[in-house]
């Protein structure tokens, strides 16, 4: 039976990824803000056939409550399978240019947060000497955007601090996956003026990202053709690259 934490539950992705891990009969220890949403992705995963589920109300800022809940965490499942970070928050970026404590803000729920997380986990992972730590971050990272900056910025500290982990944690037996999805359908881009050719559902992202464990994959792009498509706007030089509107 896996045991999985995962952190940022009631996100769309999240909770996508947890409807399939309670098809396996999985035991989940759930950690997010709001208390009453969390019952409610609980009962539902419990009715989907989740072998046991565990919840923990934490806002993921509060850093020097990480210790804490991750105690909590391997205290109920004594060792971790799965560690699924998939918290944060989608900014307003014109706000954030006008508002230094609003873009402070914003840069700790997507990057330091996590970072904050990471850094109390890694001991942990590395003393059970096994399992996958897989965190969300974005192709907003690959490369920073106008329309994006700060939540980029954020992404692109995140996708760093994983890739010099993963090579820490591989002495110690510990795979860590960094997730970069593209557009997904969730109640966090709601009312976006997205493209939809280029939306997915989190049903169809949850599977990518249940698959990139599975094979241990050390970065995935979630679908997988913002593989692609990164690689070619990554490539555009930056004497045109200023020049566009993305």
């Amino acid at each position: 039976m896996k045991k999985i934490l995962i952190i940022g539950a009631t996100s769309g992705i999240a909770a996508a990824c947890a409807r399939l891990w309670a098809a396996e009969r999985a035991e989940l220890f759930l950690v997010g803000r709001n208390a009453e949403k969390l019952q409610q992705t609980a009962d539902d995963l419990t009715t989907r056939g989740a072998a046991a589920v565990h919840t923990h109300t934490l806002d993921l800022n509060q850093f020097d409550a990480h210790p804490a809940m991750l105690d909590a965490a391997f205290s109920q499942f004594g060792q971790i399978d799965i560690a699924l970070i998939a918290h944060g928050t989608l900014p307003d970026q014109k706000a954030c240019e006008h508002n230094v404590d609003l873009a402070l803000q914003e840069f700790s729920n997507n990057g330091l947060s996590v970072i904050a997380l990471l850094t109390a986990l890694a001991p942990r992972m590395e003393a059970q000497r096994r399992g996958t730590v897989a965190v969300i971050s974005s192709v907003a990272g690959d490369r920073g955007r106008p329309s994006n900056t700060l939540y980029g910025a954020a992404k692109a500290a995140v996708s760093a601090f994983c890739e010099g982990l993963r090579a820490r944690l591989f002495k110690s037996g510990v795979h860590v996956l960094t997730i970069k999805p593209g557009f997904v359908a969730t109640p966090m881009t709601q009312g976006l003026p997205l493209p939809k050719p280029l939306v997915a559902s989190a049903e169809k992202v949850a599977r990518v990202i249940l698959r990139g464990i599975e094979r241990r994959s050390n970065v995935i792009y979630a679908p997988r053709f913002w593989g692609g498509m990164m690689w070619g706007i990554k490539a555009i030089p930056n004497c045109v690259f200023k020049r566009l509107t993305l």
